[in-house]
């Protein structure tokens, strides 16, 4: 056998002895790595379950690529076997021995002969021409077996990752599904009567469909790493099952403000009628206090006092209904709305009676000036000033007098105190509309 081109120059006895060790290597790795793939759990699973999808393409593709992986290898161990068989004819190898190694070593003396189906069917970046044998070098073999391991691996890896994390995470979560709709039963949470039981059943549907799909095509939910090139780079894809694990606690976290509002009914609805009553109370002291200002203050205009809204206490006796006939998933909201609705009747109810009363906390605060003021001169022992006497009688009988005029009371009180500041040699008034002109102290 002459010595072709592509082999090069004729091996000597040491480089055939240290390539025949490096591909012994090889050969044992290799099938180290062939074995461990034909044992893989994600393969095993491949081989038995009813796939569709990409995850159906692409083990088809993945089976002709395991089997064409074979035969390569098994092209592999044939030609390293009769490499090794003509090294061991002599201990010192012959010249045409050499020349014959160099040629089986070097150059492309494997013959590939397998299933023309199973080499069709292997992808075309595999070298899958179609033919029934192939020439390969043992190096070329061994670049072509790497390529076909590392894509099959990849497709088994990533099966199996997804198969390893999804179907028992959705097992996990129908299971705390089917518990979340048995509360939500006993509380009366149902489908067609409340939002969240619609919910648990768009969730059933959603997690049934998602198992399903994810064992017969497990590829349709793996998202490969970006930029790697490790076989099974990537992780599951748990975007629509992280979504309804959300929405599965948004649920729960309703369910559980229902049984708080089985729990604690009562006491908020004792609440309620309280705050309820508050407001109505405040309503009639407001109305009191209408009368009273109309009657003791001139010239001013008091607001409306309006009665307790009527709407109220027919949604609280609905509450008490609903709390009567266990309906929990009604009576929650309506709680909460009545609550706030509650809150603010009291806090209107409340300002209604300070816009009420405004004049008569007008008139107390003047009388409490004057008062003050007269206390004020009468430490200086100015009581007795026939002049101060008379400004303060004035102001006096305005502000104790019914109807009181509040404008002409309190210009009055300024008078009173004008006098008193110039007699205590200050020379001016305090009070929030400062001195009088000295013009007026006649009027």
């Amino acid at each position: 056998m002459g010595v072709t081109d592509p082999a090069g120059p004729v091996m000597d006895r040491d480089e055939v002895d240290r390539a025949l060790a490096r591909l012994g290597a090889e050969h044992e790795a290799i099938e180290t790595s062939l074995l461990a793939l034909q044992d893989h759990a994600g393969r095993r699973l491949l081989e038995g379950a009813e796939l569709t999808g990409i995850t159906k393409e692409r083990w088809t593709t993945t089976e002709a690529s395991i089997t064409l992986l074979w035969a390569y290898f098994d092209a592999y161990t044939d030609a390293l076997r009769a490499a090794r068989e003509i090294r061991a004819r002599r201990r010192w190898s012959s010249r045409d021995d050499l020349v014959e190694l160099t040629e089986l070593l070097r150059g492309e003396s494997v013959t590939v002969a397998g299933s023309a189906t199973a080499t069709a069917n292997a992808p075309t970046l595999h070298g899958g021409s179609g033919k029934l044998s192939e020439q390969f070098s043992l190096a070329t073999l061994v670049d072509r077996m790497n390529e076909l391991y590392a894509t099959s691996l990849d497709m088994v890896v990533a099966a199996d990752a997804v198969w390893s994390a999804l179907p028992a995470r959705i097992d996990l979560l129908a299971a705390e599904l089917q518990r979340t709709r048995q509360l939500a039963h006993s509380v009366g949470v149902r489908p067609g009567e409340h939002p969240a039981g619609d919910d648990l059943e768009r969730i059933t549907r959603t997690l049934t469909k998602l198992r399903a799909e994810v064992v017969s095509d497990p590829l349709a939910y793996w998202v490969p790493a970006q930029g790697s090139s490790a076989p099974g780079g990537g992780k599951p894809d748990t975007t629509v099952y992280d979504r309804e694990a959300r929405a599965l606690e948004d649920v729960r976290r309703e369910i559980d403000a229902v049984l708080t509002v089985r729990q604690d009914a009562e006491q908020r609805l004792i609440k309620l009628r309280d705050v309820l009553s508050r407001a109505d109370r405040t309503l009639a002291e407001a109305r009191t206090a209408r009368g009273e200002v109309l009657a003791k203050i001139a010239a001013t205009e008091v607001p409306v006092v309006s009665g307790p809204p009527t709407v109220l206490q027919e949604q609280l006796a609905t509450a008490a209904e609903y709390r009567r006939r266990a309906q929990w998933h009604r009576l929650s909201p309506l709680l909460e709305s009545l609550e706030q609705k509650a809150e603010d009747e009291l806090l209107r109810a409340r300002e209604s009676l300070t816009a009420v009363t405004a004049p008569l906390a007008v008139r107390a605060e003047l009388r409490g000036r004057l008062d003050a003021y007269k206390a004020k001169v009468a430490r200086h022992g100015l009581a007795e000033d026939p002049f101060l006497i008379e400004r303060y009688d004035a102001a006096r009988r305005m502000l104790w007098s019914a109807p009181c005029d509040l404008r002409v009371a309190e210009q009055a009180v300024l008078r009173y105190q004008q006098a008193a500041a110039e007699l205590l040699g200050t020379g001016r008034v305090p009070g929030p509309r400062g001195p009088e002109d000295r013009g007026g102290q006649g009027a």
